[in-house]
């Protein structure tokens, strides 16, 4: 029952407004079911002390623009493109793990634009209750893309509709590679049915203001992944993520993303394209976007380590070989305690929470295996227990630091404001 006495406070509704804009809407009642989730890690991690953020209120949206040519398409999709900034370094969809605060700890340390997890059209149109724990932003969270996976034309305009005021794109994941997409029939295995995907951009390019993008996967085939972006283009979208790899490629570290491939679909769009995959520091950012020509990168699982990854910082595993990368003075329990105190500002689900210690932390762990199954043991979890835990792990040592090197983060900066300009 812990959200109805919140919502009956003026000053906890801000809050809630500010966090999510649908939970606003709700009335005390409606509310309350919230907390009754038998699984504690599916709770919010509200505390009494969150510090509302200033209220916005999502402004009304004119009329989706009327149909253009494709020539006008293309300018719009690249003047949206400079409006936001031209963001280069983009925090990837993870499900539960792109969640607003780790996008706002990752924008703290460099990112220029973040997407959401992956949101269920179905679900996210339906339940409020999902929406509520599962789709939360801020004014300061932007640029903004929203990920949707669907099969349903009409259901996917739905959901697409409700976060629309609160975004920069509405996204359509078509990469999604594994089996609860095939069991759901969306992600990557919509690539065996190209009509159904072409009708799911189609509808929203023609009824959103917002632009459309689309996050995808590469075939076997070369020439099918260029028939594959175009058809995309075509259909509407205004941006393109490819993540270098086949559906098939899901493992990360035992396949090497396909620059060559990005780069042909760079080459054959004319739309901004943005490259996935192989993105595990800051000098991958420079080589990636100077190897393909994209627009930006996103990097995924190197970021749930190493949150700070797009401001030059890099764990010990990709620390070069010499004395130029120094001890920065950050570690990844600097970067948890950060995070924390970003969850108690913006709060989502305990499981999100839980997620992100045990990444950020893995290191700490491995020296210290004793707190990680004392973090395991806790089936219901506190700020005050984590702090704590933290604070135990540095009193214990072992820690290992950030590492950084100034002089070629200086060079690589340089270089990706040039390639902005």
């Amino acid at each position: 029952m812990r959200f109805a006495p919140i919502l009956r406070n003026p000053r906890r509704r801000r809050l809630l407004r500010s966090v999510n804009p649908s939970l606003a809407a709700m009335s005390p009642p409606a509310a309350a079911h919230l907390a009754t989730a038998s699984d504690p890690d599916e709770d919010l991690c509200f505390t009494t002390e969150s510090v509302a953020p200033a209220e916005e209120t999502a402004p009304p949206l004119p009329a989706p623009p009327p149909p253009v040519s494709a020539e006008e398409r293309v300018e719009r999709a690249w003047a949206h493109w400079r409006r936001l900034g031209s963001p280069k370094m983009v925090v990837a969809p993870m499900v539960d793990n792109s969640e607003l605060p780790f996008r706002m700890l990752c924008r703290r340390y460099g990112a220029t634009g973040a997407y959401t997890p992956m949101l269920h059209s179905r679900i996210f149109s339906e339940n409020e209750k999902h929406r509520a724990m599962e789709f939360t932003t801020c004014k300061e969270d932007r640029p903004l893309f929203v990920q949707f996976c669907a099969n349903d034309p009409d259901i996917l305009l739905q959901a697409a509709k409700i976060v629309e005021p609160y975004c920069d794109y509405v996204d359509i994941n078509f990469g999604c590679p594994q089996r609860i997409a095939r069991r759901g029939y969306y992600g990557a295995f919509l690539m065996n049915n190209l009509p159904l995907v072409k009708s799911l951009v189609q509808n929203l390019s023609a009824n959103l203001h917002v632009p459309v993008s689309c996050k995808i996967r590469i075939f076997p085939r070369l020439e099918d992944t260029l028939a594959y972006a175009k058809m995309l283009e075509e259909a509407g979208a205004s941006l393109v993520a490819v993540h270098g790899r086949t559906r098939d490629e899901k493992d990360g570290k035992k396949f090497r993303a396909d620059w060559d491939a990005i780069k042909a679909v760079k080459d054959a769009l004319r739309i901004p394209v943005l490259a996935n995959g192989n993105i595990r520091h800051l000098d991958d950012v420079k080589d990636c976007l100077e190897h393909t020509g994209a627009d930006g990168v996103l990097s995924a699982e190197t970021l749930l380590e190493n949150p700070a990854l797009f401001a030059g910082f890099r764990t010990k595993e990709w620390k070069e070989n010499g004395d130029e990368d120094e001890a920065s003075g950050l570690d990844q329990a600097d970067l948890v305690i950060e995070y924390l105190k970003l969850c108690e500002q913006y709060p989502v689900p305990w499981r999100m929470v839980r997620s992100h210690v045990h990444k950020m932390l893995g290191d700490w762990f491995r020296v210290h295996p004793q707190v990680r199954e004392e973090l395991n043991a806790q089936s219901k979890l506190t700020f005050e227990w984590l702090h704590d835990m933290v604070k135990r792990l540095k009193d214990l040592g072992g820690g290992i630091p950030l590492y950084r090197n100034n002089n070629a983060l200086q060079t690589t900066s340089n270089g990706l404001a040039a390639s902005n300009a």
